[in-house]
C-alpha cells in the first residue's frame, strides 16, 4: 500500500495546528520538509536534489563522514586522476550553496512521531519535519593500529578493498580475516596481487579445512598465530605483530575491522534491520517507517560512495513526489 500521510489529506487539520502543538517544546515552529541527517556524499547529494527541488530542508552533521579518511579516491565517475576525500565533500558542500543549501554542525540525539510529525532533538532545539532521511553511515570496529590517521592518509592502511584494490597492484597486501567472509576478502585482493597474506583476528577464529584449501588453491599465504596488533615503519609501511612474536612486513595492510550502521535513531523509530544493524529499505529507499528514509553506508548492500550518491537521488525525488507540491509564485 502506498503512504498517503495525513497531512496530504485536505480533510484533516492543517500543518499550522500541529506546529501549535509543539508551542512547549521550542521557540521555532517551523517545519521542514526534510531533514537530513548525515552530510556524508549520500546526505549531500540528497540535500542537493531536494533544494534544486525548491524543498525546504535542513541537513544535521555532526563531522564523522568516512569520506574524509580517503586519501584519493579513484573509483568515482568524473575524475579520471581521483579526488580527495575532503576535497570531494568541499565540492558537493559548495554545490548544495549553489541552491542556498548549507550544512548545519550538531547531532541529532533522539526522533520521534508526533501528529504525523517528526520531531527531533539536536541540542536544546526541537526540529520538525515532514520526513527524514537517514545518511549517518556505519562505525567501524577497534584493532591497534598505531599512527591510525596516519597509516590511512599515507595508503599503508586501506579499508575497502573494492573502492581501491586496483590501485595496489602487485604490492605486498596483508589482510586480516573477519568473522562473517574469513577468506572471502584474501581471495578477492589476490586478483590484484601474487603476495596476498592473510592473518586470523584471534585465537578462536582458524580456519577449516575447506578454507585453507582455497587459499592454498588460490596462493595465498596463511598465518596461524593470531594477530596482535599493527605497527607502522618510519616510511609508513604496516608491521603485522602476531602473537608468536613473528614480525610479518608489507606494503598494505587491510584489516577488515568490521563495521556497525549508524542506525540507532532509526531503530528507537521501530525501523526493520539486518545483520550489523543495517537498515532495510524498499526500492525508494523508505524504511519500514512511513516517511522515514535511509541512504548509504547506513543501509544494507555495497557500501560505495557511488552507490550513496544514487541511493540519494532515488530517495529524494520520491520525498518530492510524495510531498504536497509547491508551485512557483
Amino acid at each position: 500500500m502506498l503512504w498517503a500521510p495525513s497531512y496530504l489529506d485536505a480533510a484533516r487539520a492543517p500543518i499550522a495546528a500541529t506546529a501549535r502543538h509543539f508551542d512547549n517544546l521550542c521557540m521555532d515552529t517551523h517545519i521542514y520538509d526534510t531533514l537530513i541527517i548525515g552530510g556524508g556524499p549520500g546526505g549531500l547529494t540528497a540535500a542537493i536534489y531536494l533544494r534544486r527541488f525548491r524543498r525546504d530542508i535542513i541537513l544535521v552533521d555532526k563531522g564523522h563522514s568516512r569520506l574524509q579518511l580517503i586519501p584519493v579516491t579513484h573509483n568515482f565517475p568524473g575524475f579520471p586522476d581521483g579526488i580527495q576525500g575532503k576535497q570531494l565533500l568541499e565540492n558537493l558542500r559548495c554545490q548544495l550553496g549553489k541552491y542556498e543549501g548549507s550544512v548545519t554542525e550538531g547531532e541529532i540525539t533522539d526522533v520521534r512521531l508526533e501528529n504525523d510529525l517528526f520531531v527531533a532533538t539536536m541540542g536544546e532545539q526541537q526540529l520538525l519535519a515532514r520526513t527524514v532521511l537517514l545518511a549517518s553511515g556505519i562505525a567501524d570496529a577497534g584493532l591497534p593500529i598505531e599512527n591510525w590517521h596516519e597509516a590511512v592518509a599515507s595508503g599503508a592502511v586501506r579499508l575497502c578493498p573494492v573502492c581501491d584494490g586496483y590501485d595496489v597492484l602487485d604490492k605486498r597486501i596483508a589482510v586480516v580475516s573477519s568473522a562473517t567472509n574469513p577468506v572471502g576478502h584474501a581471495l578477492f585482493m589476490r586478483t590484484f596481487s601474487t603476495s596476498v597474506t592473510l592473518f586470523e583476528r584471534g585465537a578462536d577464529a582458524h580456519l577449516d579445512a575447506g578454507q585453507r584449501a582455497q587459499l592454498e588453491q588460490a596462493g595465498v599465504r596463511y598465518v596461524l598465530s593470531p594477530l596482535k596488533g599493527i605497527g607502522m615503519t618510519d616510511s609508513m609501511k604496516p608491521v603485522m605483530h602476531t602473537e608468536d612474536g613473528e614480525d610479518h612486513h608489507a606494503d598494505v595492510v587491510y584489516p577488515m575491522l568490521g563495521e556497525t550502521a549508524r542506525s540507532d535513531l532509526a531503530a528507537a523509530l521501530g525501523a526493520e534491520m539486518a545483520d550489523c544493524k543495517e537498515l532495510l529499505v524498499d526500492k525508494h529507499q523508505q524504511t519500514s517507517v512511513p516517511g522515514l528514509y535511509a541512504v548509504g553506508d547506513v543501509t544494507r548492500g555495497l557500501n560505495q560512495i557511488s552507490v550513496a550518491a544514487g541511493q540519494a537521488a532515488v530517495a529524494a525525488t520520491r520525498i518530492h513526489n510524495r510531498l504536497p507540491p509547491r508551485y512557483r509564485t
